[in-house]
């Protein structure tokens, strides 16, 4: 069986959401004079998997 790249899309899609909140959330805590680093690198992690997961999407042919 061959990996398509549509399961990339769905892990893709999940992670994109998560920085969403998280980037919510980080920006929550500046305005309101929280800590906020841990938010932030959690965010940056997770942009870091996307930006990976992207460059791993690309190389997989699409689902026929």
């Amino acid at each position: 069986m061959e990996r398509s790249g549509e399961d990339f899309d769905i892990i893709i899609g999940f992670l994109g959401f998560w920085a969403v909140v998280l980037l919510a959330v980080t920006v929550w805590m500046e305005v309101t004079a929280q800590p906020a680093l841990g938010w932030a690198l959690g965010l940056l992690a997770t942009l870091v998997a996307i930006y990976g997961m992207v460059r791993l999407r690309r190389r997989l042919p699409a689902r026929k």
